[in-house]
């Protein structure tokens, strides 16, 4: 399988212009700076991803909004100084959000409504400008996109906004996820890849009841649940019947005997076929550990999905550098991180 060149081995950097831990100006000055890129390059890594929300970049009207385009400018100054590459990802759009935080939200409109793709399409044309020509960025179109009833629809939007970067930069490389919270399990339902530059996506939290545990923000996750990894696979399919079928659908779906490297294997295969199919990279946006799970379990649980990771070539880039309930940097990991950057 082809590799997605240069971002084999990543970190996001979530919670600082998407989804952020707070909103003033302190807050975007000082939560991502100079010492952490240089700190990530340090760890060997060679990419961040960097989720960004619409609303830090274009106000209501659709117009550029220059503060907040400048801590991208800056990240990307500190990813050149470094040597690391940058993903730059679209985590929430205009009429589109994900997060189940987010509530009332529709997250069906967006595909149907040409006014919203229309000025989802003028964003990235604005952002290709701005950062098409530079060999050290990526595009990730859109973050998760939930609804499974929309598959056919989100290809359609991401082949045409393709077009428009493609006119503004050719060799740009463009990672696209699929439905169902960018499932690995909708790999396959991806239209076949624009051009040799199109990087399959998928994020990978399985299984939710060990990676979530006590998740706030999980519908259905007991805010008391302890769960170990790995453990017997049928009491994870006992609990996770509390979750609804898309998040837990998978740890009931899979035929194997036990959780290890094994599970994974399986579970990646779809898209590992689907990927090598069309020629096309595998790249794993977004996995990761809550820090209310065990740090020592969270260490067996990376070491198990990083061998399948490294078996197939697919890069991959955790979820999170700092904060959100999964952060590298912060104290629940201090006894063992170094041995989970190994990992990485």
């Amino acid at each position: 399988m082809r590799r997605f060149t240069g971002f084999q081995h990543g970190v996001n950097l979530g919670g600082w212009l998407s989804q952020c831990v707070a909103t003033t100006e302190e807050h975007f000055n000082t939560f991502i700076t100079a010492d952490d890129l240089l700190r990530i390059a340090g760890m060997g890594l060679d990419h961040v991803r960097l989720p960004v929300d619409y609303n830090w970049i274009e106000d209501e009207e659709g117009n550029p909004v220059e503060a907040g385009l400048a801590h991208i400018d800056d990240c990307l100054r500190w990813c050149e100084e470094t040597g690391l590459n940058l993903l730059l990802d679209l985590h929430k759009a205009f009429g589109y959000t994900f997060d189940p935080l987010d509530t009332g939200a529709d997250r069906e409109i967006f595909f149907h409504d040409a006014a919203l793709q229309a000025r989802f399409i003028a964003l990235w044309r604005r952002l290709a400008l701005r950062y098409g020509k530079n060999p050290r960025v990526a595009f990730d179109l859109l973050n998760e996109v939930v609804s499974p009833n929309v598959a056919e629809a989100w290809n359609g939007i991401a082949d045409r906004t393709i077009d428009a970067i493609r006119e503004i930069a050719p060799d740009t490389w463009i990672v696209v996820g699929g439905v169902c919270y960018n499932n690995v399990k909708s790999v396959p339902l991806l239209a076949a890849p624009h051009d040799a530059r199109v990087v399959y996506n998928f994020h990978c939290y399985e299984p939710m009841v060990f990676t979530h545990q006590k998740a706030y923000w999980v519908e259905g996750m007991p805010d008391d649940l302890d769960v170990a990894y790995p453990d017997d696979l049928e009491h994870y399919k006992a609990l996770s019947v509390q979750l609804s079928f898309d998040l837990a659908g998978a740890i009931a779906g899979e035929r194997v005997d036990a959780l290890g490297p094994g599970f994974f294997e399986a579970l990646f295969a779809p898209a590992v076929a689907a990927a090598e199919a069309h020629d096309a990279p595998l790249y794993c946006g977004e996995y990761g550990v809550i820090d209310r799970a065990p740090a020592a379990d969270a260490v067996r649980w990376h070491r198990d999905i990083g061998a399948v990771f490294d078996r197939h070539g697919i890069g991959r880039a955790l979820w999170n550098y700092k904060n959100k309930d999964f952060g590298l940097v912060d104290s629940h990991y201090d006894g063992v991180r170094d041995e989970l950057v190994r990992l990485l």
